[in-house]
């Protein structure tokens, strides 16, 4: 059976659900960034929420209707680490056991929270996607409920919160820049943006060292392509079935940044907001400081959404070296 995608009452819903939980995140302007660009930016600040990323969101929405036999079996999801924060900080939050299956190089400050918010954290494979199946071989067995980190509509609802909480607080905003990894992210965005006001711009950003949901975007169906970014956020190797529905339908565009570019993103995003940002949270200044997107901005009120701030400390110290 295919999920429908959420709605903007979904994405109301959610919102009630998750108030209890978690307090609206910070939208802030930097003067700073304002001349880098050359106009007028908000950065939406996901990277201050308990789990240092956006899809906690998520992860309350989807945990907070369990029934209570599914809470009792437990969950599991497979991640690269801010899924898997967010699926273990909504797990102790009600109560409910979770494992989380990560790649065995996953970065080890998201993979400490994630223990530390309760998950049993099970390291195997060389990626995300390895970590997929094998994640997905033991819900099978074991008949836990399965979250998966992109086809999950409640997921997705929760995450549009975000873009919500936007555009409560600054309606005149033109053009939103989201990150995409599986593309929960930007579906979401594109849901709620486009049901508030339909000519507001949302603009996809990947890394070009695993660009899988880009080039499905743009070929319109699923394709597999390699995965090698620094980006762990980012990091995927095949599409996620309906973010990418979504996305097809609504999104405006899709760029790709280098891994270069996000890791001086990074540098900027650290200096200039005095928060810290991993590089998957950095892509939308990556894309907003290149000459072709940076043309199109001018003029524009515009907002990135900086979904993380789960930097190890190997990769701060590569940004630092510049």
């Amino acid at each position: 059976m295919t999920a429908a995608p959420p709605a903007l009452a979904d994405i109301l819903a959610a919102r009630r659900r998750i108030r209890p939980h978690l307090d609206p995140s910070p939208l802030r302007n930097y003067p700073a960034i304002d001349r880098l660009v050359g106009t007028r930016v908000w950065i939406k600040h996901e990277n201050l929420l308990p789990t240092g990323a956006f899809k906690v969101r998520g992860g309350v929405n989807l945990m907070s209707q369990l029934d209570s036999a599914t809470r009792a079996r437990g969950v599991i999801g497979a991640s690269t680490g801010n899924h898997g924060q967010s699926v273990a900080f909504a797990a102790r939050l009600f109560g409910v056991s979770a494992i989380i299956c990560a790649p065995e190089g996953a970065n080890p400050v998201k993979v400490e929270a994630m223990r530390d918010f309760g998950a049993e954290v099970v390291l195997v494979g060389h990626d995300f996607d390895d970590a997929r199946l094998h994640c997905e071989k033991l819900a099978a067995e074991h008949g836990y409920r399965y979250i998966h980190s992109g086809n999950e509509p409640d997921l997705i609802a929760g995450v549009a919160t975000h873009t919500l909480e936007i555009l409560e607080e600054r309606p005149d905003i033109d053009v939103i820049l989201v990150p995409v990894g599986g593309g929960s992210g930007a579906a979401a965005a594109c849901i709620a943006a486009k049901s508030i006001r339909s000519d507001i711009e949302v603009i996809a950003v990947q890394s070009s060292a695993a660009p899988v949901a880009h080039d499905s975007w743009r070929a319109r169906v699923a394709v597999e392509r390699p995965n090698t970014t620094i980006a762990e956020g980012l990091a995927t190797r095949t599409a996620f079935d309906l973010p990418q529905r979504i996305l097809r339908d609504m999104l405006d565009d899709f760029v790709l940044v280098t891994d270069d570019d996000l890791l001086a993103a990074t540098a900027v995003m650290i200096e200039k907001t005095r928060t810290l940002v991993e590089p998957a949270g950095a892509a939308p200044l990556a894309a907003a400081l290149s000459p072709a997107v940076k043309a199109r901005l001018e003029g524009r009120s515009v907002a990135l959404i900086c979904t993380g701030a789960n930097i190890s400390p190997a990769q701060l110290r590569v940004v630092v070296a510049g």
